[in-house]
Parts: C-alpha cells; structure tokens; sequence
C-alpha cells in the first residue's frame, strides 16, 4: 500500500481527513493558488526603505553628512540587490510550478482525445500515484483516493485496473457524484467484474438502495477486453449532467442516462463444455462455473427488480460529489491494483 494512501471498509466509509487536504495545498494544483506572493516585493520595499531612512537619520549629527549619505547608499544598493533576487526567486518558483502542472496535465491531454476531448476542454483534477486494494470476506468494500477532498460534477475518470479475484460479481471500478453519507449514501458505482468473460455494471445508490442499474459486456465492442486473473484493462468513465460514458481500453462500450429508468440485463453466454467431458476434473471445474453463472444471474435480476421499484419511487439522478476507486467482493480475496489514474475536469 502506497505510504499517504488511505482505505477504509464500508463501516468508516469516506472519512475525509484534514491531512489530506493540506497535502493537497502544498501541490500547487489549479485552483490552489495565492494572490500574497504578487503583493510582497512592494511590502517588503516599503519596509526597507523606511528601515534605511531610519538608520540615516539616527546617525546624522554623529557623522559627516557624506558618511550618513554613503552609509544609505550602501544600504539601498544592498536592499536593491535582495529584493531583486527574492523576485527572480519566486519567478523561478512560478516558472516551477507552471511546468509541474504541464507534467501532471501531458498524460490526460495526451489521452483525451481517445474520449472525444482535448485539452481546451478543462483541467486536470488529480493525477494519482498507484494503490492497491485488497479485500476479503463476504461483500466486503474498499476505497482509495489521496485526493478525497476533490468532488466534481463533469468530468474524466480513467486507471489502468489489475485484478485478482476469486468471485465472478467481486471486481474494481470508481464511485463518483457521492455525497459522502456513511449510512444512506447517494451514488454512483462502475464496476468491471470477470464474470462472463468481462462484464461492467453501472449501478446508482439512493439514500443506501440501489435504484439504478445497467450491464455492459466489454467484449462485444472491445476485442482486447482480457478477463483473466492477472490481466490489466484501463477503465474511463466520462461524465457531462446524465450522461455518462463508459470505456474500456480506449473503446466505448457504452452510456448510461441517469434520468432513464433502469435496463433489464442481457444474457450473457453460459460457460463452456470441456471438450473432453470424461475429464472429471475438468467436468467438476465446468460444474463449479456453472453453479456461480446461475447464482450471479439470480443476484442481478433481484438487483435490476429492486432497482427498478426504488428508481420510480425516488430518481437516482446526482450532479457532484466526491470521487474514488474502490473494490467489491461478493465473497472470497479480491485484489485491485489502480496505475496511472487521473481525474480531468470538464468545464462548460
């Protein structure tokens, strides 16, 4: 786990602390910056100047007046001379600063355009170091952000997502639009699961039910979709007011309008025979499968029953809030390592 990098379960669910926002400050991110500095060279002007004009007056009378005029002079051209270099300091500063916010920001220009943007459309959010969330036990939760104090309403989520899991419906993926409530959260939820050779479940909570739901299958769209344990996929949602877009390796693989009602979820292909089905092996491990294919599609037409009844009762329609990765597992260990995520800001 990256030092600095916070996780909790569901029982202390987005506790934002005050260390995290002031590591935020010290950042220099948009958004963070400071009128002072622009303000002091002037300040510090008028101080010095009264200082010298102080110390010429003290020693009249008690020196000739070439002394006492050589003395300022002295004083001045050093004063002079500091003022200049603490100026030509804090612009290199700024110079710093506006190159370190170019680095942050050249991997998401970089990667817009494969979501239909470019830089002209906002500005970077956060761009996040790698963790890791590791989980284990029934329906099990964890998230990770060192940024927790930056909510949106717009914008560009995307991570490369590792995974190790031992369930079909446990899996990774991002919340986002949360309003933070310990006990009856409103929310939104991506994630990307194994299940059915790949599956993504968009998923809205309202006031802690669920009253949105809709099921995507990467691989109808995106070939290079890998399933497998130990395998990476890069996970991007684009969010503008109820659209939200969904992308897996640079290919959209679907939207969801959050004002819409939830979807009933496709059938997905059933496992495999084994070609040699006198393998008992290979029959029990089939079995096993098949087993889990029928309970993951017993659990998602609860989900969508439930899903529906909240929606029309209370519209799970959200428009800003706190954003993170997270991990879910059904039941068993389920290991989600994040790698070059980042949070662009889209602006109207």
């Amino acid at each position: 786990m990256q030092k600095g990098h916070h996780t909790v379960n569901q029982k202390h669910y987005l506790t934002i602390t005050l260390l995290l926002m002031l590591a935020l400050l010290g950042l220099g991110l948009p958004g963070c910056s400071s009128n002072k500095g622009s303000q002091q060279p002037n300040l510090t002007l008028t101080s010095l100047s009264a200082a010298i004009a102080s110390t010429a007056t003290a020693a009249y009378g008690q020196s000739s007046s070439e002394d006492v005029l050589a003395t300022a002079q002295a004083k001045a051209t050093q004063s002079s001379l500091e003022i200049r270099a603490t100026q030509t300091e804090r612009a290199s500063t700024r110079d710093e600063s506006k190159l370190a916010e170019a680095t942050v920001a050249a991997p998401m220009v970089a990667e817009l355009p494969r979501y239909g943007l470019d830089g002209s459309s906002g500005r970077p959010g956060w761009l996040h170091d790698p963790i890791t969330l590791e989980i284990s036990g029934y329906q099990d939760f964890a998230y990770g952000n060192d940024y927790m104090q930056v909510t949106a309403a717009d914008f560009v989520l995307a991570a490369d997502i590792t995974w190790d899991t031992q369930y079909g419906s446990s899996g990774c993926g991002f919340m986002f639009r949360s309003d933070g409530d310990e006990v009856k959260p409103n929310q939104y939820m991506i994630i990307a699961t194994r299940f059915a050779n790949g599956r993504v479940v968009f998923s809205a909570l309202a006031d802690g039910d669920i009253a949105n739901i809709h099921d995507f299958y990467p691989k109808e769209h995106d070939r290079s979709f890998d399933w497998q344990n130990g395998t990476t996929n890069r996970l991007a949602i684009v969010a503008r007011a109820s659209l939200i877009e969904i992308y897996t390796n640079g290919v959209k693989i679907g939207e969801v309008d959050t004002t819409q009602p939830p979807k009933k979820p496709p059938a997905p292909p059933k496992p495999a025979l084994p070609s040699d089905q006198s393998n008992q092996a290979a029959m029990d491990q089939y079995y096993a499968h098949l087993k889990e294919y029928e309970d993951i599609l017993s659990q998602s037409q609860m989900s969508y029953n439930n899903a529906l009844k909240n929606y029309s009762e209370r519209p799970a329609v959200f428009d800003d809030g706190f954003l993170a990765m997270i991990a879910l597992s059904e039941s068993g260990r389920t290991v989600c390592t994040f790698d070059k995520a980042w949070l662009w800001l889209l602006e109207n």
